[in-house]
């Protein structure tokens, strides 16, 4: 009884915290300005992706709801990469860069993956730490949403149609 109070009592007090660390999503905020590093040594900034609605998603290999979610990640990247759409997997900085290659080797991941070895790209996105997280940016280079967990992928569709109609 005592162990599953306690269990209850971080998560509800994780969830504070990640809702009160980041900021109001209803003010328009700029993504952060960063480089991300993709296993094959391409290095793309956020500046490079604006006239692109891009999926940011930080994961990890050992993180069971990472890879139950991620042959979705890749249908919704299938579904909409030819129309302005694109994603990029970030492994955690505790991620063995090893597994993260294997891992994107053995599934065929089609889009970006990069390394976050320092935990750089994770403290820009406002201090990530559990994974999923998910970001989605818009066109202009604006933050638009944030998602702790699983995504429910119908909804994540239909706002990832609402931005792609946007200019």
């Amino acid at each position: 009884m005592l162990k599953s109070r306690n269990l209850i009592l971080a998560v509800v007090v994780a969830a504070v915290v990640a809702f009160v660390a980041f900021p109001d999503w209803n003010a328009r905020q700029v993504a952060p300005s960063v480089t991300f590093i993709s296993l094959q040594g391409e290095k793309i900034t956020t500046e490079s992706l604006r006239g692109k609605v891009v999926l940011v998603n930080f994961w990890a290999t050992d993180c069971a709801v990472c890879v139950r979610e991620m042959p979705e990640v890749v249908a919704t990247y299938n579904k909409y990469r030819t129309q302005g759409f694109e994603t990029i997997a970030v492994a955690m900085k505790y991620d063995p860069p090893n597994h993260v290659l294997s891992y994107t080797e053995k599934n065929k991941l089609p889009f970006k993956v990069a390394l976050d070895p320092l935990g750089t790209l994770a403290k820009a996105f406002g201090e990530v730490k559990l994974t999923p997280t998910t970001f989605i940016i818009d066109r202009q280079g604006n933050l638009v949403t944030r998602i702790l967990g699983e995504p429910d992928f119908v909804k994540l569709h239909a706002l990832l149609e609402e931005k792609l109609k946007e200019t």
